[in-house]
Protein backbone atom coordinates (compact mmCIF):
# COMPACT_ATOMS: atom_id res chain seq x y z
CA UNK A 1 0.00 0.00 0.00
CA UNK A 2 1.37 3.22 -0.77
CA UNK A 3 2.43 5.78 1.72
CA UNK A 4 0.86 8.92 1.73
CA UNK A 5 3.60 11.89 2.22
CA UNK A 6 3.01 15.51 3.17
CA UNK A 7 4.66 18.21 3.39
CA UNK A 8 4.42 20.51 6.44
CA UNK A 9 5.41 24.12 6.21
CA UNK A 10 5.38 25.51 9.88
CA UNK A 11 7.85 27.83 11.12
CA UNK A 12 6.94 27.62 14.73
CA UNK A 13 9.08 24.44 15.72
CA UNK A 14 6.90 23.32 18.94
CA UNK A 15 3.89 23.13 16.33
CA UNK A 16 5.27 21.61 13.27
CA UNK A 17 7.04 18.60 15.94
CA UNK A 18 3.71 18.66 17.46
CA UNK A 19 1.50 18.26 13.85
CA UNK A 20 4.30 15.86 12.77
CA UNK A 21 4.36 13.39 16.08
CA UNK A 22 0.57 13.39 15.48
CA UNK A 23 0.78 12.34 11.50
CA UNK A 24 3.42 10.11 11.97
CA UNK A 25 1.21 8.40 14.63
CA UNK A 26 -1.40 7.79 11.74
CA UNK A 27 1.19 6.42 9.23
CA UNK A 28 2.03 9.68 7.14
CA UNK A 29 5.21 10.09 5.83
CA UNK A 30 6.02 13.29 7.06
CA UNK A 31 8.66 16.19 5.50
CA UNK A 32 9.09 19.78 7.35
CA UNK A 33 9.80 23.00 5.56
CA UNK A 34 10.45 26.23 8.13
CA UNK A 35 9.90 28.56 4.96
CA UNK A 36 8.82 29.61 2.33
CA UNK A 37 11.86 29.18 -0.10
CA UNK A 38 12.38 25.64 1.95
CA UNK A 39 8.82 24.92 1.03
CA UNK A 40 9.10 25.70 -2.98
CA UNK A 41 12.31 23.93 -3.11
CA UNK A 42 11.44 20.59 -1.38
CA UNK A 43 8.09 20.72 -3.29
CA UNK A 44 9.43 21.04 -7.25
CA UNK A 45 12.15 18.03 -5.88
CA UNK A 46 9.77 15.77 -4.42
CA UNK A 47 6.81 13.96 -5.06
CA UNK A 48 4.47 14.90 -2.50
CA UNK A 49 0.44 13.82 -2.05
CA UNK A 50 -0.48 17.06 0.00
CA UNK A 51 0.95 20.02 1.14
CA UNK A 52 0.25 21.91 4.72
CA UNK A 53 0.75 25.50 4.53
CA UNK A 54 1.06 27.93 7.35
CA UNK A 55 0.60 31.33 6.00
CA UNK A 56 2.47 33.14 8.23
CA UNK A 57 6.37 31.96 7.46
CA UNK A 58 9.61 33.92 6.70
CA UNK A 59 10.95 33.66 3.47
CA UNK A 60 7.64 34.23 1.17
CA UNK A 61 4.86 33.75 3.26
CA UNK A 62 1.82 30.81 2.83
CA UNK A 63 -0.08 32.73 0.04
CA UNK A 64 3.13 33.53 -2.04
CA UNK A 65 4.18 30.22 -1.71
CA UNK A 66 0.76 28.37 -2.80
CA UNK A 67 0.65 31.24 -6.02
CA UNK A 68 3.98 29.98 -7.14
CA UNK A 69 3.20 26.28 -6.48
CA UNK A 70 0.19 26.42 -8.45
CA UNK A 71 1.97 27.37 -11.46
CA UNK A 72 3.72 23.98 -11.79
CA UNK A 73 1.68 22.04 -9.73
CA UNK A 74 -2.30 20.93 -8.70
CA UNK A 75 -1.43 18.87 -5.68
CA UNK A 76 -3.57 19.62 -2.54
CA UNK A 77 -3.07 22.67 0.02
CA UNK A 78 -4.44 22.98 3.06
CA UNK A 79 -3.58 26.46 4.55
CA UNK A 80 -3.24 27.19 8.39
CA UNK A 81 -3.57 30.60 10.06
CA UNK A 82 -3.65 32.11 13.46
CA UNK A 83 -6.39 34.72 11.44
CA UNK A 84 -9.07 34.08 11.51
CA UNK A 85 -10.55 37.28 9.05
CA UNK A 86 -12.63 36.49 6.10
CA UNK A 87 -10.27 38.59 3.79
CA UNK A 88 -7.30 35.79 4.50
CA UNK A 89 -9.57 32.75 3.82
CA UNK A 90 -10.81 34.58 0.69
CA UNK A 91 -7.16 35.67 -0.19
CA UNK A 92 -5.46 31.92 0.71
CA UNK A 93 -8.37 30.30 -1.65
CA UNK A 94 -7.77 32.51 -4.87
CA UNK A 95 -4.05 31.69 -4.59
CA UNK A 96 -5.13 28.43 -4.63
CA UNK A 97 -5.61 26.49 -1.65
CA UNK A 98 -7.98 23.66 -1.36
CA UNK A 99 -8.99 24.35 2.12
CA UNK A 100 -8.14 26.40 5.18
CA UNK A 101 -8.14 25.58 9.18
CA UNK A 102 -7.86 28.82 11.50
CA UNK A 103 -5.43 28.31 14.70
CA UNK A 104 -5.98 26.67 17.61
CA UNK A 105 -7.23 23.94 15.45
CA UNK A 106 -8.62 20.35 16.86
CA UNK A 107 -5.81 18.11 15.49
CA UNK A 108 -8.59 15.71 14.52
CA UNK A 109 -10.12 18.29 12.30
CA UNK A 110 -7.21 18.55 10.39
CA UNK A 111 -6.17 14.37 10.42
CA UNK A 112 -10.04 14.24 8.80
CA UNK A 113 -9.73 16.71 6.26
CA UNK A 114 -6.77 14.79 4.91
CA UNK A 115 -8.45 11.74 4.93
CA UNK A 116 -10.65 13.31 2.23
CA UNK A 117 -7.42 14.18 0.32
CA UNK A 118 -5.82 10.41 0.59
CA UNK A 119 -9.75 8.92 -0.38
CA UNK A 120 -9.45 10.69 -3.84
CA UNK A 121 -5.53 10.21 -4.48
CA UNK A 122 -6.38 6.56 -3.63
CA UNK A 123 -9.10 6.57 -5.95
CA UNK A 124 -7.09 8.14 -8.68
CA UNK A 125 -4.49 5.60 -8.32
CA UNK A 126 -6.50 2.61 -8.58
CA UNK A 127 -7.85 4.15 -11.88
CA UNK A 128 -4.43 3.33 -13.22
CA UNK A 129 -5.31 -0.13 -12.23
CA UNK A 130 -5.96 -3.25 -14.51
CA UNK A 131 -6.37 -6.39 -12.43
CA UNK A 132 -7.23 -10.22 -13.22
CA UNK A 133 -7.47 -12.54 -11.10
CA UNK A 134 -4.46 -12.38 -8.91
CA UNK A 135 -2.64 -10.34 -12.31
CA UNK A 136 -2.44 -6.38 -11.54
CA UNK A 137 -1.21 -4.01 -13.92
CA UNK A 138 -0.23 -0.11 -12.85
CA UNK A 139 -0.61 1.86 -16.24
CA UNK A 140 0.71 4.60 -15.00
CA UNK A 141 4.06 3.18 -14.28
CA UNK A 142 3.89 0.36 -16.37
CA UNK A 143 4.54 -2.04 -13.38
CA UNK A 144 3.17 -5.59 -13.01
CA UNK A 145 2.58 -8.08 -10.15
CA UNK A 146 1.23 -11.48 -9.44
CA UNK A 147 0.41 -13.14 -6.69
CA UNK A 148 2.40 -10.12 -5.12
CA UNK A 149 5.22 -10.89 -7.17
CA UNK A 150 6.78 -8.44 -9.69
CA UNK A 151 7.18 -9.55 -13.31
CA UNK A 152 9.65 -7.69 -15.87
CA UNK A 153 8.26 -7.36 -19.30
CA UNK A 154 9.30 -5.88 -22.15
CA UNK A 155 7.42 -2.99 -23.80
CA UNK A 156 5.56 -5.23 -26.67
CA UNK A 157 5.13 -7.91 -24.15
CA UNK A 158 3.78 -5.38 -21.54
CA UNK A 159 1.76 -3.91 -24.35
CA UNK A 160 0.24 -7.19 -25.25
CA UNK A 161 -0.70 -8.22 -21.72
CA UNK A 162 -2.25 -5.01 -21.44
CA UNK A 163 -4.59 -5.41 -24.35
CA UNK A 164 -5.52 -9.19 -22.99
CA UNK A 165 -6.75 -7.77 -19.96
CA UNK A 166 -8.39 -4.93 -21.21
CA UNK A 167 -10.49 -7.24 -22.95
CA UNK A 168 -10.97 -9.89 -20.25
CA UNK A 169 -13.20 -12.78 -21.60
CA UNK A 170 -12.74 -11.75 -25.46
CA UNK A 171 -11.26 -13.69 -27.55
CA UNK A 172 -8.88 -11.56 -29.84
CA UNK A 173 -7.83 -12.51 -33.02
CA UNK A 174 -4.07 -12.71 -34.37
CA UNK A 175 -5.08 -9.26 -36.58
CA UNK A 176 -6.79 -7.89 -34.02
CA UNK A 177 -3.58 -8.00 -31.78
CA UNK A 178 -1.45 -6.95 -34.43
CA UNK A 179 -2.97 -3.74 -35.36
CA UNK A 180 -3.34 -2.74 -31.51
CA UNK A 181 0.34 -3.49 -30.71
CA UNK A 182 2.12 -3.75 -33.36
CA UNK A 183 0.40 -0.67 -35.33
CA UNK A 184 -2.03 -0.64 -38.68
CA UNK A 185 1.09 -0.03 -40.86
CA UNK A 186 2.93 -3.47 -39.58
CA UNK A 187 3.50 -6.09 -42.61
CA UNK A 188 5.33 -8.82 -41.20
CA UNK A 189 4.37 -12.83 -40.22
CA UNK A 190 1.15 -13.01 -37.78
CA UNK A 191 3.42 -15.81 -36.21
CA UNK A 192 4.96 -12.58 -34.15
CA UNK A 193 2.19 -13.09 -31.84
CA UNK A 194 2.37 -16.24 -31.04
CA UNK A 195 6.17 -15.93 -30.29
CA UNK A 196 5.20 -13.25 -27.99
CA UNK A 197 2.29 -15.08 -26.16
CA UNK A 198 4.74 -17.75 -25.93
CA UNK A 199 7.65 -14.44 -24.24
CA UNK A 200 4.47 -13.54 -22.08
CA UNK A 201 3.19 -17.05 -21.00
CA UNK A 202 6.88 -17.98 -19.65
CA UNK A 203 6.73 -14.99 -17.35
CA UNK A 204 3.47 -14.77 -15.80
CA UNK A 205 2.28 -18.23 -15.89
CA UNK A 206 4.86 -20.97 -16.18
CA UNK A 207 5.45 -20.65 -11.88
CA UNK A 208 1.46 -20.44 -11.43
CA UNK A 209 -1.17 -23.61 -11.53
CA UNK A 210 -3.70 -21.67 -12.69
CA UNK A 211 -2.74 -20.32 -16.41
CA UNK A 212 -4.06 -16.73 -17.14
CA UNK A 213 -3.82 -17.10 -21.53
CA UNK A 214 -5.85 -19.41 -23.38
CA UNK A 215 -5.76 -20.05 -26.59
CA UNK A 216 -9.23 -20.81 -28.55
CA UNK A 217 -7.92 -22.71 -31.87
CA UNK A 218 -8.43 -21.19 -35.27
CA UNK A 219 -9.21 -17.61 -33.81
CA UNK A 220 -6.75 -15.97 -30.70
CA UNK A 221 -6.36 -15.80 -27.65
CA UNK A 222 -8.12 -14.86 -24.27
CA UNK A 223 -7.64 -14.06 -20.72
CA UNK A 224 -10.32 -15.30 -18.53
CA UNK A 225 -11.95 -13.91 -15.38
CA UNK A 226 -13.02 -17.16 -13.92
Amino acid sequence: MKIFKILLVEDEKQMSMFIEMELTHENYEVDIAYDGREALKKTEKSNYDLIILDIMIPNLNGIEVCRRIRQFSNLPIIMLTAKADIPDKVFGLDAGANDYITKPFAIEELLARIRVYERKNTSKDDKNLLKVKDIVIDDKTHQVRRAGTEIELTKKEYDLLKMLIMNKNIVLTRDQIIEEVWGYDYDGDTNVVDVFIRYLRSKIDTDFDDKLISTVRGVGYVIKES
